[in-house]
């Protein structure tokens, strides 16, 4: 009975062991993992979730994806202000016809009012919030503020996130611009009334006068520097979602490029290849590559056949009157042709369109506008004959950094988000992935040191002494220190006539890099050593040992003529010491599924190639070197 406890005990133990064993050999880094991850309470601070009552999975994962694009809080942010600070009145003002069309005033009401804007942009900033604990906040203000702007009722079942984001996206865009045409004509009926009242100050008429005259409107004239300078504030604040495509023809015949107008687009649609496994690079290729289009009449082919239907009736009528006006016609085809073969005259003519040429010619689709945040939509319906749909699970592999546009338009974008989707065509849950980025803080505008107001002031060159001379019989070790620069002069000048071994080492040292400088070195200046404590006493309070320290000072100058007057050493300095690089720390993201909210790495996002529905890259921006 003694020993029952005790082999209860070594069974105990060796469990222990064999436990702590089975961990360690399995995951040895179990525990340096959990304390980096941050698992501790203290650590975690979690964001925001959002409550999921009924298949609102779509919504939520949109919302968390748009909430971790910097850039669009950004706009949003400027956008508002920009709104508080133009009157109310602005935004009331309505054109009486927009492109020489009537205008929908209530539609147009609602998109310079901007509510969509203010309300996404308050629901944006309380999902970027670090609560402390669990927090979880309900996106139902923020759709109720969408069914009121597009009076209609969104549905409570499963939608598609895409399509939702398209509303969003697109709805932004056009109260951005909205309220930009809006701004514009309040600036452009400030400038006409000031104009009018210049006018008629000048002309010395009355109050009743002058309100006639600002009723009249004024000739067109140029742009003036406001103007373009509104302009450019603009071009400059613009939707960052927003870019433009334009779609190239070329004609294989005569190689005519008729002119392309520009599609604006806040989302990119690739379609996935029905295959196993594809890269985004290879649904790029597939959308943007150049297509052979049969049976296409060229506008310049067209104007051709017409001119040679014309002389072939001109060779053959023998009228005089009748060739002249063939003549004409020949000459004004030609005009056009030379000039811009897609306005033909409208007093000539043309041949049926039946019996022009057909051509082939090849459709190429570009991006002239890139956005400063790409959205991109892969794709993964597929449409059967019996008219039924699928969800194509191809896994599409995807980078972190994404490089765009040819050698001189090159733009790199990195993934902020993802949406990913699990289930079928017609059911299943989204999650969104959306990247802890902390972006860095405003730099000042003016980046070079040397200019701007804030620059930093350089140190002045050292002037004349305000310390009273020291006499040189009652300081031997003064008196041999003037002796060491006069000394240390002339052996400079010596040396200066000697070719020097490397040019502009002081330019190298002002740019501030951490290089190598290589500079000769004659004598060592007495300004850059250490002087002794009793070359600094007055001279009332001589110390006996200043003969000492006189002699050392002797020593240390004969020594250093001594090396002035050989070859000039060449020396390898740092001029500004190298710090080590720090430790690439592994990029962190939140797993968000509605109000669960989980911690990730940059590896798990890229390997849900299978689930991958939504991607948001924002452009890396390019800072001027200083």
């Amino acid at each position: 009975m003694p020993d029952k406890p005790l082999t209860v005990l070594t069974y105990a133990a060796s469990a222990s062991l064999a436990a702590v064993a089975f961990v360690y050999f399995f995951n040895p880094n179990f525990v340096i993992d959990g304390a980096s991850s941050g698992s501790t309470k203290a650590k975690r601070t979690g964001i925001v979730g959002l409550v999921n009552t009924a298949n609102d999975c779509f919504t939520n994962s949109s919302l968390q994806a748009l909430a971790g694009l910097g850039d669009l809080r950004l706009f949003l942010i400027r956008e508002l202000h920009r709104r508080k600070l133009s009157d109310p009145d602005v935004y009331r003002s309505l054109p009486a016809e927009e492109n020489g069309k009537p205008v929908n005033r209530k539609k147009l009401l609602g998109l310079q009012s901007g509510d969509v804007t203010q309300a996404l942009k308050t629901i944006l900033d309380q999902l970027n919030e670090r609560p402390l604990k669990k927090k979880t906040i309900s996106a139902r203000p923020f759709i109720l503020t969408l069914e009121r702007a597009f009076e209609t009722r969104i549905s409570r079942e499963q939608q598609d996130a895409q399509e939702l984001l398209q509303i969003i996206a697109e709805r932004i865009c056009d109260e951005y611009h909205a309220g930009e045409a809006a701004r514009k004509r309040a600036r452009a009926e400030i400038r006409r009334k000031s104009s009018a009242a210049t006018a008629a100050t000048g002309l010395g008429m009355t109050i009743e006068d002058k309100s006639d005259l600002l009723e009249l409107p004024l000739p067109d004239a140029e742009p003036s520097v406001e103007e373009d300078e509104d302009k450019g504030l603009d071009e400059e604040v613009g939707f960052p979602m927003e870019g433009q495509t334009e779609s190239q023809i070329t004609c294989s015949h005569c190689q005519f490029v008729p002119k392309s107008s520009p599609v604006s687009f806040v989302m990119l649609t690739l379609s996935v290849p029905q295959k196993n496994s594809a890269t985004l690079n290879e649904c790029f290729d597939a959308h943007f590559k150049r297509e052979i289009i049969e049976d296409y009449k060229c506008d310049r082919c067209r104007l051709d056949h017409a001119i040679a239907v014309y002389e072939k009736e001109y060779s053959r009528i023998s009228s005089s009157a009748c060739r002249d006006i063939i003549r004409e016609k020949i000459k004004k085809l030609k005009d056009a042709l030379a000039i811009d073969p897609e306005k033909p005259p409208e007093d000539v003519a043309l041949p049926d369109s039946k019996t022009a040429p057909t051509r082939r010619i090849e459709r190429v689709v570009k991006i002239t506008r890139f956005p400063q945040i790409l959205v991109i939509h892969l794709s993964r319906s597929i449409y059967n004959v019996s008219s039924s749909s699928a969800k194509n699970t191809a896994k599409v592999s995807f980078p972190e950094r994404l490089p765009l546009g040819g050698l001189l338009d090159r733009r790199n974008y990195k993934l902020l988000g993802m949406i990913a989707h699990k289930g079928t065509h017609n059911s299943g849950h989204y999650e969104c992935f959306r990247r802890q980025h902390v972006y860095a803080p405003y730099s000042r505008p003016h980046v070079d040191p040397e200019t701007g107001p804030y620059s930093i002031a350089h140190t002045p060159r050292e002037s004349v002494s305000f310390s009273p001379r020291i006499p040189a019989a009652k300081s031997p070790a003064v008196s041999i220190i003037r002796q060491m620069e006069e000394a240390a002069d002339r052996a400079s000048t010596a040396t200066s006539s000697s070719p020097s071994i490397i040019s502009g080492h002081e330019s190298s040292a002002s740019t501030g890099a951490s290089t190598i400088s290589v500079r000769t070195i004659p004598s060592p200046s007495p300004r850059t050593q250490p002087l002794p404590q009793a070359s600094l006493k007055k001279p009332q309070e001589e110390d006996p040992s200043d003969e000492k320290v006189a002699k050392e000072i002797t020593s240390f100058h004969q020594a250093s003529i001594a090396n002035a007057t050989t070859e000039p050493k060449v020396i390898v300095s740092n001029t500004i010491p190298e710090h080590k690089p720090k430790k690439k720390i592994e990029d962190r993201w939140w797993r968000i599924s509605d109000d669960k909210v989980k911690e990730c790495r940059t590896h798990d996002v890229l390997n849900m190639q299978r689930e991958v529905y939504m991607l948001f890259y924002e452009m890396e921006r390019v800072h001027p070197v200083s």
